[in-house]
């Protein structure tokens, strides 16, 4: 049988609060992991206080579920200084950085494509039942935001790096000298979230019977009057 949704939720609501009460223990620096945590922490909160009102599927808050661990192990470690090239080669004998060529650190690249990847269908499902989108903007609309959201989050890394400045802002900026550190990070969120709606796209074009009746529909011209000035004028004489 399947697990009910809120028994779901709670389930890895649990397992996120062990998760994070382990990684909280000793943290690489105190006052970056308090800075990585305060968007974090707020976004938890925001899920579990308003899932009575909105409770997602269990495909999404698993996702969520995933980014959000994710990027605990970066707060815990600050993403420059995650040791996975220590974890892998104490496994195999050799770094995973020499396997595939990298020569930084690159867990902050990774947890930014997840990022897209893994939050852009929850996103999505966000917008088709409160937007209530249909078509083309299920998969645009999502694509979008996770693209805007991101530039946002790389403006608020650079501001807290200005309002601390020193080591701890250095710290959690963590571009490691790259000064396209900013771009890449958001190109890699904006890659994760294509690859996901396309994922999403083929599913639903093979399996969903309207697909194409919807797809058009949400392409149709819906106001043949044009708006801008002719709308205003339109309220300024009181809707006449």
């Amino acid at each position: 049988m399947r697990i009910p949704h809120r028994q779901y939720l709670l389930i890895l609501s649990l397992v996120f609060a062990v998760w994070w009460a382990l990684l909280a223990i000793r943290p690489w620096d105190r006052h970056t992991w308090l800075i990585e945590n305060a968007l974090a922490v707020a976004a938890a909160a925001l899920i579990v206080g308003y899932h009575r009102r909105l409770l997602l599927s269990r495909v999404s808050y698993t996702l969520i579920f995933v980014f959000m661990c994710l990027h605990q192990v970066g707060a815990h470690f600050s993403y420059a200084e995650v040791p996975y090239d220590q974890w892998f080669e104490g496994l195999t004998g050799r770094t995973f950085n020499s396997l595939v060529g990298w020569e930084r650190n690159n867990f902050d690249r990774v947890v930014h494509f997840s990022y897209g990847l893994l939050l852009a269908y929850p996103i999505r499902e966000v917008f088709l039942r409160v937007a209530d989108v249909r078509g083309f903007w299920g998969y645009f609309l999502p694509l979008d935001l996770t693209m805007s959201s991101s530039m946002l989050f790389e403006l608020i890394e650079w501001g807290a790096a200005e309002v601390f400045g020193g080591e701890l802002g250095q710290a959690y900026l963590g571009t490691q000298g790259d000064v396209w550190d900013a771009h890449k990070d958001m190109a890699l969120a904006s890659l994760g979230a294509l690859v996901a709606m396309l994922v999403t796209y083929f599913i639903n074009r093979r399996f969903q019977r309207d697909f194409n009746r919807e797809w058009a529909e949400s392409l149709r011209i819906k106001g043949k009057r044009p708006l801008g000035e002719d709308a205003l004028a339109k309220l300024i004489r009181g809707g006449r």
